[in-house]
């Protein structure tokens, strides 16, 4: 596996791509978003602005929370600010909605597992993690378990999406728990290894974006 800055750069600019591909086809699919995407569809139901926007916008904010954590974004966390949006707007101009159920399942199914691949390659590239990872993870360096600053991150953007009008569904609960699992498996098989050392497989699951 190439390490080389350019690699690693593909590596990821193609997880980041999936990653806004993998929420629209879980938007199209109608049954349900995680967590940060009820919060993103309801943000955008409110005020008629593209669902990508919202991601991008909504990053950019979680973002400036990093100041006074003081944690240092990295190449791969501007990216992902400027990217994620684009990408899901570009499937979702491209792929209409779906009425038949079996399709939207396999929408909402497809749409996790490749989120799942994108967390593995945009995280593996070591380019800096994604705004809403850092923000749990300088919550968590200032003393809190990192378990309940996930959960309570999750849970307050998820209640604040519904009140918005966000589509909370069975795909909801699906997505919380098997992303777990599948960035658990994924993203040290498709980590740039860390020098002097291999990828290990003790990799904590992130948040979405």
């Amino acid at each position: 596996m190439s390490t080389t800055l350019p690699a690693r750069l593909v590596r990821l600019l193609t997880g980041l791509a999936l990653f806004g591909a993998s929420v629209a086809l879980m938007v199209r699919a109608d049954l349900g978003l995680s967590s940060w995407d009820v919060l993103h569809q309801g943000l955008a139901a409110r005020t008629g602005l593209p669902l990508g926007w919202i991601v991008n916008g909504v990053a950019l904010l979680v973002l400036l929370l990093w100041f006074p954590l003081r944690q240092r974004p990295g190449v791969g966390t501007v990216a992902n600010v400027a990217l994620v949006g684009l990408a899901l707007d570009a499937v979702l101009a491209v792929l209409p909605p779906p009425s038949a159920l079996p399709t939207r399942i396999g929408l909402l199914l497809l749409g996790i597992l490749l989120n799942g691949v994108a967390t593995g390659l945009y995280l593996g590239a070591r380019l800096g993690p994604g705004p809403r990872d850092g923000l749990m993870t300088g919550l968590a360096a200032r003393g809190l378990p990192v378990g309940r600053v996930r959960t309570g991150i999750e849970l307050a953007v998820l209640a604040v999406g519904w009140l918005l009008g966000g589509t909370v569904g069975p795909g909801t609960l699906l997505y919380a728990l098997a992303i777990g699992p599948l960035a658990q498996f994924l993203i040290p098989r498709l980590a740039v290894p860390a020098p002097g050392r291999p990828a290990t497989t003790g990799v904590t699951p992130p948040c979405p974006a």
